[in-house]
C-alpha cells in the first residue's frame, strides 16, 4: 500500500514539475516557444539519469537510491519556490535528474515480497498514475491565485512537488529501516 501511495505522488511530482515549466518560464518573461525547449532540455536531463542512477545501483541500495533522489527532488523544488528568476527555473529543470530513477524503483521496492499478490500490487502500481490526473489541476489553481504569500503564485505553486517528494523520501527511508539497511 504504500508504494502505491508513493507512486500517486511520485506521478504527480514529474506530470507537475513538467507541465508548470512552460508558465514557470513565462513567469520570467520568457517567450512560450522558448520556454518549451526548458522542457525539453528537462526531458533529456531525465534520460541521461535514468542511464547514470540505474550505473548507480551496482554500488549503492536502491532504497537509499530513491531516499537520496527524493530529498534531492525537495532541494531543487524548495529552490523553485523560494528563489525568483533563472536559478530557480534552473532547479526546476535539474528536479528531473531527481525523478528519474523513482518510477521503477518505487515499483521494484513495492513488488517485493508479494509473492502471490504480486499481480495485484502490480495492477495498484499502475493505476497509482492516477496522480498526475488529480495534483495538476490543484497546482493550476494556485497558480490562478496570482500570488501566494508574497511569492508569485506559479513559485508557491511547487509546494505539491515538494510535498510528494517528502512522501517519497519518506517512503524509501521507511523500507530502508524495515530492511534494516545501513546507510
Amino acid at each position: 500500500r504504500e508504494g502505491v501511495i508513493a507512486q500517486v505522488f511520485y506521478v504527480a511530482a514529474q506530470i507537475m514539475c513538467w507541465t508548470f515549466i512552460i508558465q514557470y518560464a513565462d513567469n520570467l518573461g520568457i517567450p512560450k516557444a522558448k520556454a518549451q525547449n526548458y522542457n525539453i532540455i528537462a526531458m533529456v536531463i531525465f534520460l541521461s539519469s535514468r542511464f547514470i542512477s540505474t550505473y548507480l545501483m551496482k554500488y549503492l541500495n536502491s532504497r537509499l537510491l530513491l531516499t537520496l533522489f527524493a530529498i534531492g527532488g525537495m532541494i531543487t523544488t524548495a529552490c523553485v519556490i523560494l528563489v525568483e528568476g533563472m536559478f530557480g527555473l534552473y532547479c526546476l529543470i535539474a528536479t528531473s535528474a531527481f525523478m528519474s530513477l523513482m518510477f521503477p524503483t518505487i515499483y521494484g521496492i513495492a513488488l517485493e515480497g508479494l509473492d502471490k499478490d504480486t499481480t495485484l500490487g502490480a495492477a495498484g502500481l499502475v493505476m497509482a498514475i492516477v496522480g498526475g490526473a488529480l495534483m495538476p489541476p490543484l497546482q493550476g489553481s494556485i497558480i490562478d491565485l496570482g500570488t501566494v504569500a508574497g511569492l508569485p503564485a506559479v513559485n508557491a505553486s511547487f509546494i505539491l512537488p515538494f510535498i510528494s517528494f517528502v512522501v517519497i523520501a519518506n517512503y524509501g527511508y521507511r523500507t530502508l529501516r524495515k530492511h534494516k539497511i545501513v546507510i
